[in-house]
């Protein structure tokens, strides 16, 4: 056995453990990556990368045959399913070379291509190397979640982990699970060809805001998908092209492929996790404020220690570690400004509280402020007027933003940045915006905040009427 000595060990290389080990070896910690798979993890290979690349093969397929309204007639696109895959696996290909081993060897990390388990509680074995650390991030991501439903063992099925993997178009696509990826996929694949079945045994988008999901499932019935809520799967059976969903109501769907999406499991099983003192819960391995686990050495980030499943919250979480990790700096973890997307058309987007959210914890003292999409110029110009945002303000403040409609998810930062920073709906009123834009719309929606104060306000009238007769 090697033995190796360092000041931070990273065990998975997805997005969190990429973003301490850049970070850490590059402000001169001595820095081991572990990664047995392939680097760049889940949102690389099967997640963020590859799905956002369909879908803008979708979207392409989508607008050939919906430009009447412009003025340009409509065609009807000659879809090429596997060339479209192809698309998806170059766009992979072009962001390999930023999460590859030679990049993060140049930054000063030692990379070693094995999965890693404890043996002790601050040793690690990965391979033929035995790794001492004096901290630990354990950034190992999650997997598909594949429930144990009668009859699926013995029928075809995919997951986003070989979903891409795909050249054949399927004829119709089952997905079990009405979360924003299986809506996400289903869309894609109706935008291109396929017909789509979405089966969910509760509420299809049931963890969002109901009154903006019920405007992202209602365009996707419009396109095609067929949503079947309250839809609990019961049995499984059939073969390649012709698999059947039996669900417990008696009603039974069939279609050719079989799209698995219920959710994600924390991937602590390779870790040996007892043999470092590290508790888990079934969410995925146990950590404080400062994302410290039971063994105060060991942090765990990302998905591997349950919350909140993105991106973004692993870079953001890498960031919290390095200067606990590096500096000793007590640094801890929020999450009330964390914002997600759901990349259906129209996009979903959330930050902070829901209004329903919002409603439980501030009662009367809630505002809460609206603006249509349809009042906005640049969404008239480009037929994009689906949708809305809503605003969750207390004493002044935002405490949650829901956005539904065009772009949603680049909207959505703003109110990010204000949750951030604590900022007042008068230093969001005060932005001033490019005209015509669809970032218009958060500068109206504060506007929307403040337009009661003034226009409907006695004492602003006669103060004016004061002002204008005995002032000016």
């Amino acid at each position: 056995m090697k033995q190796l000595k360092c000041d931070l060990l990273v065990i998975g290389a997805g997005s969190g453990g990429l973003s301490v080990a850049a970070g850490a070896s590059q402000m001169g910690a001595d820095v081991v990556l572990l990664e047995g798979h392939k680097m760049g993890g889940d949102c690389l290979n099967y997640g963020c990368v590859p799905s956002k690349a369909l879908i803008a093969s979708a979207k392409a397929a989508y607008g050939q045959a919906h430009t009447a309204g412009f003025g340009v007639a409509d065609q009807v696109p000659k879809i090429d399913y596997a060339a479209a895959m192809e698309h998806v696996r170059d766009v992979i290909a072009s962001i390999e070379p930023m999460d590859s081993q030679e990049r993060f060897e140049g930054f000063g990390a030692r990379v070693i291509r094995e999965f890693g388990h404890f043996i002790s509680p601050t040793q690690v074995q990965a391979g033929d190397h035995i790794i001492t650390a004096r901290r630990v991030v354990i950034a190992t991501g999650s997997s598909p979640l594949v429930p144990p439903i009668p009859g699926l063992n013995g029928v075809p099925y995919v997951t986003n982990e070989t979903l891409f993997d795909l050249r054949e178009r399927p004829e119709h696509l089952l997905i079990i699970g009405g979360g924003p990826v299986g809506m996400e996929i289903a869309q894609a694949h109706v935008r291109l060809g396929c017909r789509v079945t979405v089966i969910e045994g509760q509420r299809a988008l049931g963890k969002e805001d109901p009154e903006l999901a019920q405007v992202v499932l209602d365009g996707l019935r419009d396109e095609g998908v067929d949503i079947a809520g309250g839809a609990m799967v019961s049995k499984i059976r059939g073969s390649a092209g012709a698999i059947e969903v039996e669900v417990k109501t008696g009603s039974t769907f069939k279609g050719s492929h079989l799209l698995m999406a219920v959710g994600r499991r924390a991937n602590t099983e390779r870790l040996n996790l007892a043999a470092a003192g590290v508790e888990t819960s079934r969410s995925g391995i146990q950590v404080d404020d400062q994302l410290r686990s039971s063994n105060k050495k060991i942090y765990a980030i990302g998905d591997v220690a349950g919350g909140m499943q993105f991106t973004h919250v692993a870079g953001y979480q890498a960031g919290v570690i390095l200067r606990s990790a590096l500096f000793g700096l007590a640094s801890r973890a929020r999450t009330n400004h964390i914002p997600w997307v759901t990349y259906t058309d129209p996009e979903l987007a959330q930050v902070g509280l829901t209004e329903a959210q919002a409603r439980d914890v501030y009662g009367v003292k809630l505002e809460v402020v609206r603006f249509d999409y349809h009042h906005n110029d640049r969404a008239l110009a480009e037929r994009k007027t689906r949708g809305f945002i809503k605003v969750m303000v207390v004493k002044g403040r935002p405490v949650g933003a829901s956005i539904v409609g065009h772009q949603a998810g680049e909207l959505i930062g703003t109110w990010s940045l204000a949750l951030a920073n604590g900022l007042k709906m008068s230093q969001i009123a005060a932005m001033v915006s490019p005209y015509p834009t669809f970032g218009e719309i958060n500068k109206r929606v504060a506007g929307a905040y403040f337009s009661p104060r003034l226009f409907d306000n006695q004492f602003v009238k006669r103060a004016v009427r004061f002002v204008q007769r005995w002032i000016l």
